[in-house]
């Protein structure tokens, strides 16, 4: 993956953070949007590292649409 895209999601893998698990991150600008600022956020997490720190594995694919039934009141 060379080219990350703020905002995007993408299954990862770290030893020193994830313990070799697979997470997915999230490529956050929170420290700026320049692309030297740009860091990772594991999900459900508020903590950033640097992208090195990370072997990012692949983007995450949204869900194929599908449609939502309702529950019988």
């Amino acid at each position: 993956m060379t080219s990350l895209v703020p905002d995007a999601f993408c299954w990862a893998i770290s030893d020193k953070h994830t313990n070799g698990q697979t997470t997915i991150v999230q490529v956050s600008t929170v420290f700026g949007e320049d692309p030297d600022y740009r860091t990772l956020a594991v999900v459900g997490s508020d903590q950033h590292h640097m992208i090195h720190d990370f072997e990012l594995i692949a983007l995450v694919e949204p869900p194929e649409p599908y449609s939502l039934r309702h529950a019988a009141a």
